[in-house]
């Protein structure tokens, strides 16, 4: 592995870096109190080509691989773990779900739409009774001559509302059997499909959160994506690339919140000199800048097995395993070092500290990864 950033990958950084510094810093703590998605944010990024960052040219989008979308995230999630979060779902769960598997005429059809920004994308397995144990789901698709009839409620949905396009992962077969559910594409608008509850979250408050309902959704077989019997197994190979943009995220939001104290520590001052002279502090500080460097190597080996096509499977889960649980500590560590400050939204650490611990349960909790990581390495 060659550690060192590319050119492309400097670029890519630095673009999204000055979008972030110009047009999410300003509004990051009015989004997050009023729970606003701010849609129009992702319509100008989709304009840069970060909405469809490994998608191909072809198709519309910027061709680049997952050094440069890891790059994207965590430069934005530096600025609002929120945007980044939403940033990663729309380019890896829903985008990625019709690039690594649907038709080329699907493909034709919504990635240009997808990869421009022009439409936000919504990705939906997760159910109320079925998170972890996602084989046991009710929503159901039933064939009804050359149409598909969906029944059922998908909860915990990035852009559950704001979507006109979303990736549903629906039961076909009988509940816990092999090969028991199918991947549909459908469009907002569709008669029987609409948006239900909004979630109101702990953190990640301007990344819309809510459930996708169908009542009686009739879509043509044209909307299925792969073989009957198939979603599952597509489920699990877009979550292996998931875990790495939420492991880029959780850097991201780790980063942001080290850089902040680190810049706190050394212009607060006690007993007439930086705290960042104390050893108390400056400790902390050495054990949060290893444990975002770990994380880091974690993420480029995971990133650079997928820009070769290899199995991601053990690298993607460890690194999202690691760096979320990291992100969680990093960002409690920097509201120990604000003290009394870092309780208050006048500083960015607070809203640090409550978005990270979204990283540790979203697209597989900490728990999920390690039974992955375990039977990957007793196989």
């Amino acid at each position: 592995m060659n550690f060192s950033q590319n050119e492309v990958t400097q670029q890519v950084a630095q673009v999204a870096r000055d979008f972030a510094q110009k047009h999410i810093l300003p509004h990051v703590m009015e989004w997050d109190e009023s729970q606003h998605f701010p849609k129009d944010v992702f319509h100008e990024m989709g304009k840069l080509g970060l909405m469809g960052i490994f998608v191909p040219e072809e198709y519309g989008g910027s061709g680049f691989g997952y050094y440069e979308y890891v790059a994207a995230i965590v430069e934005t999630a530096k600025v609002c773990g929120s945007i980044g979060l939403s940033l990663a779902a729309h380019n890896s769960l829903c985008t990625g779900h019709i690039l690594y598997c649907a038709s080329e005429e699907q493909k034709k059809k919504y990635l240009p739409k997808l990869a421009s920004g022009e439409w936000i994308g919504a990705w939906g397995l997760t159910e109320p009774n079925t998170g972890s144990d996602a084989g046991n789901m009710k929503t159901t698709a039933v064939k009804d001559g050359d149409d598909w009839i969906l029944n059922g409620t998908k909860c915990w949905i990035t852009h559950g509302i704001s979507a006109e396009l979303a990736v549903v992962i629906a039961r076909t077969g009988e509940p816990r059997e092999s090969g028991n559910s199918t991947a549909f594409l459908v469009e907002r608008g569709t008669p029987g499909f609409k948006a239900g509850k909004k979630e109101n979250k702990l953190g990640m408050r301007a990344s819309e959160t809510a459930e996708m309902i169908f009542d009686n959704c009739r879509i043509p077989d044209a909307n299925r994506i792969g073989t009957v019997g198939d979603g599952f197994r597509q489920a699990l190979k877009i979550l292996d690339g998931g875990r790495i943009s939420i492991a880029a995220l959780s850097l991201g939001i780790a980063k942001g919140a080290y850089e902040a104290a680190v810049k706190y520590s050394q212009e607060r001052y006690q007993f007439d000199q930086p705290i960042a002279n104390f050893q108390g502090i400056s400790f902390k500080l050495a054990d949060m800048a290893t444990e975002i460097a770990a994380a880091e190597l974690l993420i480029l080996k995971a990133a650079d097995l997928k820009n070769r096509g290899e199995k991601v499977t053990e690298a993607g889960a460890m690194a999202k395993y690691y760096a979320s649980e990291i992100a969680v500590k990093v960002s409690n560590d920097a509201v120990q070092i604000f003290g009394g400050y870092g309780y208050t939204k006048d500083f960015p650490v607070e809203k640090y500290y409550r978005d990270s611990k979204l990283c540790t349960i979203g697209e597989g909790t900490s728990e999920i990864q390690k039974i992955v990581i375990a039977r990957e390495q007793l196989k």
